[in-house]
């Protein structure tokens, strides 16, 4: 599937590792369950970790330094746990690297999943992605901080009525 990057398709040149195989060459996402197994592999491509929605991010502490992407899925639209993962990732863990979103996500909630610092989404085939794009240019203001590096007067709370 092609992601979103910055409101743009872009090709996806990560593999997902199927259950019950082995781990393919290049670079790979694993699930949080075999993360062990691809932190063994020979340098051979970048590795990522998927997360499942009820995963702890806390339990990625040591490994992040050697992960260059994680995946947080939402099982549903209306289900904000990858929110909170994907903030704790950047801001308590300080990960630097990728964080992509994947699963039930609708176009609204781009901009806020960008606040929260993921990079990018995973999107179905033949997605318009003028639709996201008009969903990431809707909002201008802000009344809450982000990981983003935002300056103060852009947020609603801190703006002077005249």
């Amino acid at each position: 599937m092609p992601l979103l990057e910055n409101g743009q398709i872009k090709d996806d040149n990560w593999q997902i590792a199927i259950e019950g195989e082995s781990l393919p060459s290049g670079d790979v996402l694993v699930p949080l369950a075999r993360l062990a197994e691809g932190l063994g592999r020979n340098g051979d491509g970048r590795l990522g970790v998927l997360l499942n929605a009820g995963d702890q991010v806390e339990g990625l502490r040591v490994a992040l330094p050697r992960l260059s992407c994680v995946q947080v899925t939402f099982p549903i639209f209306r289900d904000g746990r990858g929110f909170t993962q994907a903030r704790a990732l950047r801001e308590h863990l300080h990960f630097k690297g990728e964080i992509r979103a994947g699963g039930h996500i609708l176009p609204d909630q781009y901009e806020f999943l960008l606040r929260c610092g993921v990079n990018s989404v995973v999107v179905p085939e033949g997605v318009d992605a003028s639709v996201w794009q008009k969903a990431h240019e809707a909002f201008t203001i802000a009344y809450q901080p982000a990981v983003l590096n935002e300056q103060p007067e852009g947020f609603a709370f801190r703006r002077k009525l005249l």
